[in-house]
């Protein structure tokens, strides 16, 4: 019986420290926060001190039924601001996912018909904690923490001098934290994969979104090593990320190396901030490992873990827009006069020929005979601005390619060697056989005839020759 009882005991130990602190059992008594202490036999009073002992004992269906008595019975009493933040307290204390969003309803309801009371903060505060209990960790959804930053966002631009902003702040900072390890860990998935545009994009976002991550300084080392596989065009990006590491993370595993990296690159190595690196000293010192019993049921939690976030700074109060990846290529820029030149026409007009002559749709001429036409006979010089003859420009270097997020396998890099190898050895025989009339390569003449067959011998230059 007692290892009986002792297992009973353990289960619900677990399961109470799971369960959010919203989510109490039904038989633990809680002390009303907010009672009314004025002492009357006012009818209205009496319904109130009623509903509120119906809420302390955990029987909140008959509050909120006493409540709604209460404000449709006496509509002019001076409890009804109280009634309807009851019912709200009511609703949250129920808890469940029915429970706390019929109470998130009543706080912005009681917000909006009471702006300027002490308890619209309170209710802002508890919609924000509202979502911040339902928070999920950083490798599932994060609707909830969305939701619970904007809240928190609320509560501090709407009241910025309640007793609830030092709270807020540090509630949001928490938040952050999850959403910035979320972003970071999706970073590092696509570094390690070998997808460094996508892995630069969302590390370049965290770092500005979220400067006070508490793994900010990796992942600017991470989005370091992406621009600097991500080619020699990547240089400057490389260069400041680097020295952000310098100058604002002093404390950082990664200075040093960062420091010998700039130094290569023939870049200023830059000063630690002293603001950054007292903000960091204290981070490190303040910072608590949790205890042995939480890492145990860690992995069983579905709360994330915020002992790693800030305790100080100002968290970011607007959500940045995420950044172009650079494998985007980017647009043209308009004309000086802001207007460009580029104009929509239908290519045919009549669009039965789509299915007669698919060619119709180009509306081009066959591109064998203008290359036939340019490429018989002699090369004739084009005449310049200056009068003279030119020799025809060759046609400009195709730009370099932007970096992709498809690297080759294994598998495909090795099949591309066995295909470049075959086709050397292939060229190899190639010339090592006598160069006959049968195997010579074919002149302009024999590549025009090849091109368009169908044209008149007797109007090239071989066939007069």
């Amino acid at each position: 019986m007692q290892r009986r009882y002792s297992i009973v005991l353990i289960t619900a130990g677990v399961v109470g420290l799971c369960l959010p602190s919203g989510y109490g059992f039904p038989f633990r008594h809680k002390k009303y926060e907010t009672p009314i202490t004025k002492d009357t036999l006012q009818p209205d009073k009496i319904l109130f001190d009623r509903a509120i002992k119906n809420i302390e004992h955990g029987d909140y269906e008959a509050a909120r039924l006493t409540l709604n008595t209460l404000i449709n019975t006496y509509d002019t009493s001076e409890y009804l601001a109280k009634a309807k933040l009851a019912i709200a307290d009511s609703w949250f204390r129920e808890g469940g996912a029915h429970g706390l969003a019929q109470a998130e309803i009543e706080y912005k309801d009681f917000i909006l018909f009471y702006p300027n009371m002490e308890e619209s903060a309170e209710s802002q505060y508890k919609v924000c904690n509202i979502h911040y209990k339902q928070m999920e960790k950083a490798d599932r959804d994060s609707a909830q923490a969305q939701r619970a930053e904007d809240e928190c966002r609320q509560l501090l631009n709407q009241f910025p001098n309640s007793k609830f902003v030092q709270q807020g702040q540090q509630m949001l900072r928490n938040i952050q934290e999850v959403e910035a390890d979320k972003e970071f860990r999706t970073g590092d998935f696509y570094h390690h994969r070998g997808s460094f545009p996508a892995a630069a994009n969302r590390l370049a976002y965290v770092t500005e979104q979220y400067p006070l991550y508490s793994g900010s300084d990796d992942a600017l080392w991470e989005l370091a090593d992406s621009y600097h596989h991500m080619g020699d065009r990547f240089e400057n990006p490389e260069g400041d990320a680097l020295a952000k590491i310098v100058k604002e993370y002093p404390l950082s595993d990664h200075v040093e190396s960062a420091k010998t990296r700039l130094k290569a690159m023939n870049k200023e190595v830059p000063q630690a901030d002293p603001q950054a690196y007292a903000r960091m000293k204290y981070e490190l010192e303040a910072r608590q490992k949790p205890g042995i019993l939480h890492r145990t049921l860690a992995p069983f939690e579905s709360r994330p873990d915020t002992y790693l976030a800030a305790k100080t700074g100002t968290p970011v109060m607007q959500s940045l827009r995420p950044p172009t990846p650079v494998s985007v290529p980017k647009e043209a820029a308009p004309a000086s006069n802001g207007i460009n030149d580029v104009t929509a026409s239908p290519i045919v007009s009549d669009t039965t020929n789509f299915d007669k002559a698919p060619e119709a749709r180009l509306n081009v001429a066959n591109p064998g005979a203008a290359t036939a036409a340019e490429g018989t006979g002699e090369q004739k010089a084009s005449v310049g601005s200056n009068g003279q003859d030119s020799v025809t420009a060759k046609p400009a270097a195709a730009p370099e390619p932007l970096p992709t997020n498809h690297p080759p396998t294994k598998q495909q890099l090795k099949a591309y060697r066995k295909a470049q190898e075959k086709a050397a050895k292939q060229a190899k025989k190639q010339n090592a056989k006598p160069a006959t009339a049968t195997t010579a390569p074919n002149t302009s003449a024999d590549a025009a005839a090849a091109l368009n067959p169908n044209a008149n011998a007797a109007t090239t230059p071989a066939a007069k020759q």
